[in-house]
């Protein structure tokens, strides 16, 4: 008999997204569902996912177990926001009014506005203050059902500044229920310091942040803007080059305002992923299927940014790409922790099927960070990150957009929130 010391049954719609990972081309419609399903986990694993007449002649429930009916409602797995900005201090809805007034986003940042703004915020926020806005922020992910999320550095750009994010954002994962991945983001934007010097400051990327960062095992990852007026395609080259010697695995934000080469670079590199592309070219959407990168999609970006451009989202499917979506969680062009809203924007607006959301959420997004192996999907053996949706059908997350239908969120196989209040237990 399977022991478990907590249950989730008779669910109307249990995805287990079982199988390969990660999912491509037709396979990513495929979320493996059982209707009237059961899942038992036991010491935070996953012990049982399937039928109710299975789970009855299989699972035994210690004393004590955690029972969830989830009669009427969908389990799947938690959410795994595979691109966020995490740690920032500040916030520029200042900004945000003057560009739905006309001005774009390059012309806010010639003046000082945009990622600057943010830095001088964020460095001159405490510790205390910067931990304390990280915690509140995974609260706002936890309730929308965000198990795991990858973190980026990258509104500090001095290397103390740099290195103190990525440690705070590290420290926040482990005072927090949701699993935190960090990625080096050092090479955000030139800092107005070293205006006029870039050279040196991509010099100080390779050869002190990297190092430091990698040494401290403070980062997976180490990522780069490569765009037009931020960094170049051959800048970029340098500084992955660098982290990957040093053991941080490359990802890219790549061609989102214009067609800049990002994609193919990203192949070139064999990065873990390449995220926006919504200006990519074919040529550098079949490069990167071909060397397994995967594309990070950010709608929530798209839309915020009112851009005439999205990622070709079809045509990478259509091409064997990878795809994931996340929220590009940050403070100047997506500010919301909503990963309902970006499944919803990624069907509505990529024309992406739900089916295809779902699974670049969960088990894509999962690979994109390099955890497929442990969470991403509801199979045996994989930590129990499960989520409850208060709805009878996933079609819901596209058919109700900006609802949140978060019920319950079991993280480590403890429920971490139920009906839309934390329960995990605070820090001592």
């Amino acid at each position: 008999m399977i022991r478990a010391d907590l249950v989730i049954v008779d669910a109307a719609q249990l995805l287990t997204l079982r199988g390969p990972a990660p999912r491509l081309r037709a396979d990513l419609r495929d979320l493996a569902l059982i209707e009237g399903g059961c899942l038992a986990a036991h010491s935070g694993r996953i012990v049982f996912a399937g039928r109710r007449d299975e789970f009855e002649a299989e699972v035994v429930l210690e004393d004590g177990a955690d029972v969830l009916d989830a009669m009427g409602r969908v389990v799947m797995p938690g959410f795994v926001d595979a691109h966020t900005h995490l740690p920032f201090a500040g916030s520029r809805e200042a900004e945000f009014a003057r560009r739905m007034s006309g001005m774009t986003y390059q012309q806010i940042a010639a003046e000082g506005g945009g990622i600057s703004a943010t830095v001088r915020a964020t460095r001159a926020a405490s510790d205390e203050e910067l931990l304390d806005t990280i915690l509140q922020r995974l609260d706002r992910m936890l309730l929308e059902g965000v198990t795991t999320c990858e973190a980026k550095s990258g509104y500090g750009l001095t290397l103390d500044d740099e290195l103190r994010l990525l440690r705070l954002a590290l420290e926040a994962g482990q005072r927090h229920p949701i699993d935190v991945v960090t990625t080096l983001l050092g090479a955000h934007t030139v800092p107005p310091e070293y205006a006029g010097r870039r050279d040196d400051y991509v010099r100080l990327v390779i050869e002190e942040m990297i190092p430091r960062a990698a040494a401290g095992k403070l980062a997976a990852f180490c990522d780069v803007f490569c765009e037009a007026g931020v960094f170049s395609a051959d800048e970029a080259r340098r500084i992955l080059k660098a982290g990957r010697a040093a053991g941080l695995r490359p990802r890219l934000h790549a061609d989102q305002l214009t067609p800049g080469g990002g994609a193919e670079l990203a192949a070139e590199v064999e990065a873990a992923s390449a995220d926006h592309l919504d200006h990519a070219s074919d040529e550098g959407l079949s490069l990167m299927a071909r060397a397994g990168v995967a594309a990070i999609l950010l709608p929530g970006a798209s839309f915020c940014m009112r851009q005439a451009h999205w990622a070709p989202a079809r045509r990478m499917v259509d091409a064997g790409v990878a795809i994931a979506v996340a929220t590009d969680l940050n403070p100047g062009t997506c500010n919301t922790e909503s990963m309902s809203l970006m499944v919803a924007l990624a069907c509505l607006s990529m024309n992406l099927a739900v089916e295809e959301a779902v699974a670049a959420c969960t088990l894509n997004a999962a690979v994109t960070i390099g955890r497929s192996g442990t969470i991403g999907s509801l199979e045996p053996g994989k930590q129990a990150d499960v989520i409850v949706l208060d709805a009878p059908s996933y079609l819901h997350l596209a058919y109700r957009p900006g609802i949140n239908l978060v019920h319950a969120v079991v993280k480590d196989g403890r429920v971490a929130a139920r009906e839309r209040r934390i329960t995990y237990p605070e820090p001592a």
